[in-house]
């Protein structure tokens, strides 16, 4: 690769890095549950159903960014998603009442985020086929330190603005990020993808679809999505209520999945360049089944808790990291973003399932022992799914040999 095309591709990281860390932010919304609970004069259960509409509309977004991209390009698609999730929090700033939070911090401001998401970061992947692992770690870290980082700019501007202001602000740095991050990417060359691919085929989403191994990794997916989302969304309430744990201590359980989130992230992505990927996702599937059983039949303490929720985050995000490049790996590099974004259906799914479960069976443990049977399905996926035309090609491959013995 000569050092202009070398260039391009790492201002392209460096591009994707800063926007997924901008991007990232949304994961702070808990931070706002009780000042919009006080505003608007409702429960905080139903303000907090604003970032499961969020994580509804991300998934969706995503699974229509490969479109959006192949007509405008990389770049213009995250100059319209940086502009529109600082117009979503303008808006979610004004918002008076219920619907408008919806429509605004919840439809609006994740349809922008997941626009720009899984096209960045697919695209970047792209650009570095020999090291698709370690680049979704880099990217997908940024996301997830995107709502470390942010969790200090927003608290710090809750502590000398208003609430109204604070979106406000709070959408203006985003957007500058991401403005500032689309203007270093370039659409990476479908040669740049294939060149080091050689071998493998390219499936359009159709084909794809109509493969059983697609569906097999869309189940996975969603069952950890499911794992991870529903505990980290309900982590502090299961300290309190199901292991009886003191409010200050509970809450630690929020520092304890950051740190195993990314860790995940980290670990699992780079491993996954020096092993089979489905593999890595083996590693992690069984993570989050000894996090799951622990939580369902262990003598819960402190320790034993902080240790399961780990396990369950530690699997969730380095699964999410991983994901992209095995798809890239069943189904070809070129047309990763679609191929992927249907799978990623899954993250919004399983973001609302999970508590839906609780809501009408009576709490955690109906949804618990519902993943952990998911769970089992998904590790017994892991272990008996081929690429498509694997085994075709073995048996070609086999018929194509001299039988000895022939005269």
């Amino acid at each position: 690769m000569n050092a202009s095309l070398n260039s391009i591709r790492y201002r392209t990281l460096a591009g994707t890095v800063l926007t997924q860390f901008a991007l990232g932010s949304v994961y702070t919304w808990s931070l706002f549950n009780a000042q919009l609970s006080h505003k608007l004069s409702e429960p905080v259960s139903q303000v907090a159903f604003a970032f499961g509409l969020l994580s509804l509309a991300l998934a969706v977004a995503s699974s229509l960014a490969g479109k959006l991209q192949e007509r405008f390009g990389v770049r213009k698609v995250a100059i319209g998603a940086g502009l529109l999730l600082g117009l979503g929090f303008y808006l979610t700033s004004q918002a008076s009442n219920l619907v408008m939070l919806y429509l605004c911090a919840g439809l609006l401001v994740g349809f922008a985020d997941g626009a720009g998401y899984l096209m960045s970061l697919s695209n970047c992947v792209k650009w570095f086929p020999e090291r698709k692992g370690l680049i979704s770690a880099c990217a997908i870290g940024a996301y997830g330190l995107g709502s470390l980082g942010f969790k200090f700019i927003n608290l710090a501007l809750l502590s000398r603005f208003s609430l109204e202001a604070t979106f406000q602000l709070w959408g203006l740095i985003a957007m500058a990020m991401v403005l500032a991050g689309a203007l270093l990417m370039t659409d990476a060359p479908k040669q740049a993808a294939a060149a080091q691919t050689q071998g493998s085929r390219d499936f359009t989403l159709a084909e794809s679809m109509r493969q059983p191994q697609y569906w097999m990794l869309a189940m996975m997916f969603l069952t950890v999505c499911m794992s991870g989302l529903y505990v980290i969304g309900v982590a502090k309430d299961i300290g309190e209520s199901f292991v009886h744990l003191p409010a200050l201590t509970a809450a630690n359980a929020v520092a304890v999945i950051a740190v195993a989130n990314l860790s995940g992230r980290l670990v699992l992505g780079i491993l996954s360049d020096k092993m089979p990927r489905i593999r890595v996702i083996t590693l992690a599937q069984i993570a989050a089944l000894a996090g799951m059983l622990t939580l369902l039949f262990a003598p819960l303490n402190a320790t034993l808790f902080f240790a399961a929720i780990a396990c369950i985050a530690f699997s969730f995000g380095g699964t999410i990291t991983v994901y992209p490049s095995l798809v890239s790996d069943f189904f070809g590099l070129n047309n990763l973003t679609k191929n992927y974004g249907v799978i990623y259906l899954g993250f919004g799914i399983g973001s609302i399932v999970g508590s839906i479960v609780a809501s009408l069976f009576g709490g955690f443990l109906a949804t618990f022992h519902l993943i952990l049977a998911l769970l089992i399905v998904s590790l017994l996926f892991s272990l008996i799914i081929r690429q498509p035309g694997a085994a075709k090609a073995a048996e070609e491959n086999f018929h194509a040999e001299p039988h000895l013995g022939k005269a």
